[in-house]
C-alpha cells in the first residue's frame, strides 16, 4: 500500500508541472520582401487608370497591313464617341489633315448656314463605317451623308405594258437628317499604326475618353467659361448654349426691344429666391441681372469671357473688303453710295430709251 501512494503522489506531481508549463508560441514564418511588396501596393481604383498618350507613328512606317485594317474596322465600327466640333449635314462633312480641321471659319459657317448642323459639340455620335482608301480614312458618323439603299429597293417588277415599280420609291436614298463623316488624311498613303495612335489623331474632331455628354462639352469650351458652367454661373459673353449648359433651359423668355436692338429675356428663378435675368441679343449674352431674397440688384453688363472664335470671326468680316461684283438692292439707274452726289443734291435722271415704234409687215 504504500508503494502504491508513493506512485500515486509521483505521477501526481509530474501532470503538475506538465499543466503549469507555458504553451509555446506558434512559429511564425517572416514575410518574404515579395509579399511585403504586394501587401504594401494597393490596387488601382476602378475607373482612375490614366490613358496613356499614344507614341508618334514613325515617319518610315510601312503601309497598313491587311491584318490592321480587318481590326481597325472591327473596334472602330458601331462605336460610340462624342464629337468635339460642329459637323455640317449634307455630303460636306470635315476633313482632318495634321491636326487642322476643315473646312473652318466662313466656309464651315456658310456650310452650316445653307445645310444646318448634323452633329454639335458634346453630341454623342456612333461610327456606322469604316473606309480605309490610299491615303485617307473615311469614317461616316449616324448613318452617313448618304443614306444606303436597301435590298427592297433594287428589285424592280414591270408589267407588260405599265412602267417598272420599285418597292420603297417613295423613300429618298440621298436625304439623310443625322449622318456626316470625317475624312483623316495622311501623307502617301496610310501607315501601320495602332488603334490608341489612331484615337489620338482623331481627337481634334472626336473623343473617345469622355464618359458623357457634358464632359465631353465641357473639354471644348476655355477654362473660364468652363469653371462657370461647373458652377451653374453665367458670364456676360457667353453664348446660349453655354447658359443653358450652366443653367438649363429657361422656364420664362421675354422679347423686348431696346431702342433698335432686340434681345431676349431668359428668366430663371421664382421669388422668394433669388431671380437672375438673362440678356441675350444674337447669340450672346450681354446683361445679367440678380435680384437677391433681401432686395439687393446686381447687374453685370462688362464682358467677361472673350470668345475666340467670335471675335476671329468679327476681325475677318471688317478686313474683308466688298467684291466689285457683289450683288445690289439699288434699281437700275441709282447711283451707288461712293459715287460723288451734284451740288443741288439730286441725281440727274438717266436717258430712257425711244420706245419700239411698230414697222408695217413688209
Amino acid at each position: 500500500m504504500r508503494c502504491r501512494s508513493v506512485v500515486l503522489l509521483v505521477l501526481a506531481l509530474f501532470f503538475g508541472l506538465v499543466i503549469a508549463l507555458p504553451t509555446p508560441a506558434p512559429c511564425q514564418i517572416p514575410a518574404t520582401q515579395s509579399q511585403s511588396s504586394q501587401t504594401a501596393t494597393p490596387p488601382a481604383a476602378e475607373g482612375h487608370a490614366s490613358i496613356p498618350s499614344a507614341p508618334p507613328i514613325a515617319s518610315n512606317a510601312p503601309r497598313m497591313s491587311k491584318q490592321t485594317r480587318y481590326e481597325v474596322i472591327h473596334d472602330f465600327e458601331m462605336q460610340v464617341v462624342y464629337a468635339r466640333t460642329v459637323f455640317p449635314m449634307g455630303v460636306k462633312g470635315l476633313q482632318l489633315n495634321q491636326g487642322v480641321l476643315t473646312p473652318h471659319g466662313e466656309q464651315l459657317k456658310e456650310s452650316l448656314a445653307i445645310y444646318g448642323p448634323a452633329i454639335k459639340p458634346g453630341d454623342p455620335a456612333q461610327i456606322s463605317w469604316v473606309q480605309i482608301k490610299d491615303d485617307h480614312i473615311h469614317f461616316e458618323l449616324n448613318g452617313g451623308p448618304i443614306r444606303k439603299k436597301k435590298w427592297y429597293q433594287r428589285v424592280e417588277v414591270s408589267g407588260g405594258a405599265g412602267p417598272a415599280l420599285t418597292p420603297g420609291s417613295g423613300e429618298n436614298p440621298q436625304a439623310n437628317a443625322h449622318g456626316s463623316f470625317l475624312d483623316l488624311y495622311f501623307g502617301k498613303y496610310v501607315p501601320e499604326m495602332t488603334a490608341q495612335q489612331l484615337r489620338s489623331l482623331l481627337y481634334p474632331a472626336l473623343d473617345f475618353t469622355a464618359r458623357n455628354k457634358e464632359q465631353a462639352y465641357l473639354d471644348t469650351v476655355p477654362p473660364k467659361v468652363k469653371e462657370a458652367i461647373q458652377a451653374h454661373r453665367v458670364l456676360v459673353g457667353m453664348n446660349s448654349e453655354m447658359v443653358i449648359h450652366a443653367k438649363g433651359k429657361p422656364p420664362k423668355k421675354v422679347r423686348e426691344r431696346d431702342g433698335e436692338t432686340e434681345y431676349e429675356e431668359w428668366i430663371y428663378g421664382e421669388p422668394p429666391a433669388d431671380v437672375d435675368f438673362v440678356r441675350i441679343v444674337g447669340d450672346e449674352v450681354v446683361r445679367v441681372e440678380t435680384m437677391k431674397i433681401d432686395g439687393e440688384k446686381i447687374v453685370r453688363t462688362q464682358k467677361e469671357v472673350v470668345l475666340p472664335d467670335r471675335d476671329k470671326e468679327k476681325e475677318a468680316k471688317g478686313d474683308q473688303e466688298r467684291p466689285a461684283n457683289a450683288p445690289s438692292l439699288r434699281r437700275p439707274g441709282e447711283d451707288s453710295e461712293d459715287v460723288p452726289k451734284p451740288s443741288q443734291g439730286v441725281s440727274p435722271t438717266p436717258p430712257m430709251p425711244p420706245p419700239d415704234v411698230p414697222q408695217p409687215p413688209s
